[in-house]
């Protein structure tokens, strides 16, 4: 099994050289930004405290009976989203396997964001609160 990872030099910043492993992932959560931003003119600025809007998204979502294959896209855009808060936050990196996404925070933990994103859709997830739990010795 071959593991790509990928670091930031310092939290809260983005490298211009991040490695491939955080290219997927930047790239969804990009997406996610921009088509939230555009089309339901919410803003989200990769901080913690925008991970609470996210949450609402995606509760919004499953309180409309959105399907699931309708919603898939922007529930893995917002999971890396919340993967790309907890990087610049708390100075963790993107690891990849097998086409899988991870987050592994500076005290070894590996975190799932994009399956929490998932959860959250099934009402048994925080983004938010996955965050401040990854993030909580940085």
């Amino acid at each position: 099994m071959t593991t790509e990872t990928v670091t930031t030099s310092d939290a809260g910043t983005t490298p211009d050289n991040r490695p491939s492993a955080a290219a997927k992932p930047m790239r969804w959560a990009a997406d996610a930004v921009a088509t939230l931003r555009e089309g339901a003119r919410l803003r989200l600025d990769y901080s913690a405290q925008s991970l609470w809007r996210a949450d609402r998204v995606i509760d919004e979502l499953r309180r409309e009976g959105t399907p699931y294959a309708a919603a898939e896209n922007i529930l893995r855009g917002l999971g890396a989203y919340a993967g790309e808060v907890i990087v610049r936050q708390g100075g963790a990196e993107w690891w990849a396997s097998g086409g899988d996404h991870w987050i592994r925070t500076p005290d070894g933990r590996l975190w799932d964001p994009i399956d929490e994103a998932r959860r959250c859709f099934t009402g048994d997830g925080s983004l938010r609160l996955l965050c401040r739990d990854a993030t909580r010795d940085a």
